[in-house]
């Protein structure tokens, strides 16, 4: 699926808010070995990498050439990025003090299973701190899901709507409690997102939740399906401004704690 860094960076502002959350969470300590999993233009991984004391070594990893590209404007010393999907990492001999994670693991399947996995790859007292969206709550995805599941886009898609693999916040407390977590931190949050109207939440959801099913669809059929969702937007969210009451999951615990 491709990637568009500058639709992406939009909505950057927006965007970075939940990582300062996440940041805040993180157990500072010196010399850590920290992994990024879906960073992205590297943006905020540069951020964090200034925010460890050295000596740090932190890992970008994303899948999409077109993120990476991008990653060469934010050098640091302690930085590297590298081509790598998240779902790679379980196989690496690799541990780390840090597994951070902001809205990345949303496109990763089964996260019953795949937390636990990435929990395996933590280095005693190391830490894991994830941000992910609230894809089975927030109003722009059941949208796309619901029209996904009307003609004649279903037809279009082969009766294909993308599964969400997110979880509720309960399940990853208890994920992360069963796995040997202490410090256990898990809450859902409201991000607000204020646009002019209709067309700049659409803006929003272009950059993510839109492209898997506008990949799926020929010229003709992609028209189509975003004249009906921006439709559907503009009578959800008639008026100016739209507020957009974005939901967002961040987790955090310690494992293995020496």
């Amino acid at each position: 699926m491709p990637w568009n860094p500058e639709t992406y960076n939009k909505f950057k502002t927006e965007r970075f808010q939940p990582f300062y959350d996440c940041l805040s969470l993180i157990k500072v300590k010196t010399g850590m070995e920290v992994i990024d999993l879906g960073c992205g233009t590297g943006e905020l991984t540069h951020k964090l990498a200034t925010h460890l004391p050295d000596p740090a070594r932190i890992i970008g990893i994303d899948s999409s050439p077109e993120m990476l590209v991008e990653t060469k404007r934010f050098n640091h010393p302690a930085l590297q990025f590298r081509s790598d999907s998240i779902e790679d990492q379980i196989n690496h001999s690799q541990n780390w003090d840090l597994i951070f994670s902001n809205a990345a693991i949303q496109w990763v399947d089964n996260h019953k299973s795949l937390l636990p996995q990435l929990i395996s790859k933590i280095k005693p007292g190391g830490q894991l701190v994830i941000q992910i969206p609230s894809q089975h709550h927030n109003i722009s995805n059941l949208i796309l899901a619901d029209l996904a599941g009307s003609g004649p886009f279903n037809k279009s898609l082969d009766q294909w709507i993308r599964p969400t693999p997110v979880l509720e916040p309960e399940q990853y407390a208890k994920i992360l409690f069963d796995n040997s977590g202490d410090q256990v931190t898990v809450f859902e949050k409201i991000y607000p997102i204020i646009v002019r109207d209709f067309n700049g939440l659409y803006e929003w959801v272009s950059g993510t939740a839109l492209l898997p099913y506008t990949d799926r669809l020929n010229a003709s059929e992609r028209d189509l399906f975003i004249a009906e969702f921006k439709k559907r937007l503009e009578q959800q969210f008639p008026g100016e401004p739209v507020f957009y009451p974005f939901k967002r999951i961040i987790m955090s615990a310690i494992f293995g704690a020496v």
